[in-house]
């Protein structure tokens, strides 16, 4: 069937999201086509505003309203330690296990050759110079145990040992080849309690 114009672009932009595929867009678009004008405003409003509202954190790269971030402006959180994720959602994820009281780094990436990300097209180079400005005494390497990730992990290690820094990695709880947005809160709080140093 030809969809009308309308209908079409709106399955194409749903296409765009990850994990979404043709079948799964035009249930969307058809979903938004019999939602009351007021939701489909609301949420078009949303959408708008999260874009135009939401900052990403100078010191950290986590997303927020503000910038410096709420963790990273807090007064209570230990600043000689700096745990480093792949994603906001991974930050999201420990931060629901109330165990770590620590910074972040998000990295906005994992090192992939096979997709042309390499270690300049993610957030290092900043990473680095906090560990030179900062009195970090442990980065806490939090990131998923995947290709991508040991690749990256391995990579963090080599530059940051010669800092005098200690390097830990969190704890194996996590299966491999999962994301730790995934993982339960007991199995992160366990993850960070038995990190290890690399």
């Amino acid at each position: 069937m030809i969809y009308p114009k309308a209908i079409a672009s709106l399955i194409e932009c749903f296409q765009k999201f990850p994990a979404i595929g043709p079948k799964s867009a035009q249930r969307m678009a058809f979903y938004l086509l019999r939602m009351p004008q007021s939701e489909v405003e609301k949420f078009a409003k949303t959408m708008l505003d999260v874009k135009q509202n939401i900052k990403t954190c100078e010191i950290c790269f986590n997303i927020s309203s503000t910038s410096p971030c709420e963790i990273c402006s807090s007064a209570s959180r230990d600043r000689s330690v700096i745990c480093v994720v792949a994603e906001t959602k991974d930050l999201i994820a420990i931060e629901k296990t109330n165990e770590y009281k620590g910074l972040y780094h998000v990295l906005q990436g994992l090192i992939s050759p096979m997709d042309s990300i390499g270690a300049d097209d993610i957030r290092i180079k900043e990473l680095l110079n906090r560990l030179v400005n900062e009195e970090v005494k442990e980065v806490i390497l939090a990131l998923s145990p995947s290709v991508e990730g040991e690749a990256t992990s391995l990579y963090l290690t080599k530059l940051i040992k010669p800092f005098n820094i200690k390097v830990s990695r969190i704890a194996f709880g996590i299966p491999i080849g999962s994301d730790i947005e995934y993982a339960d809160e007991i199995t992160l709080a366990r993850a960070i309690e038995g990190r290890r140093e690399v």
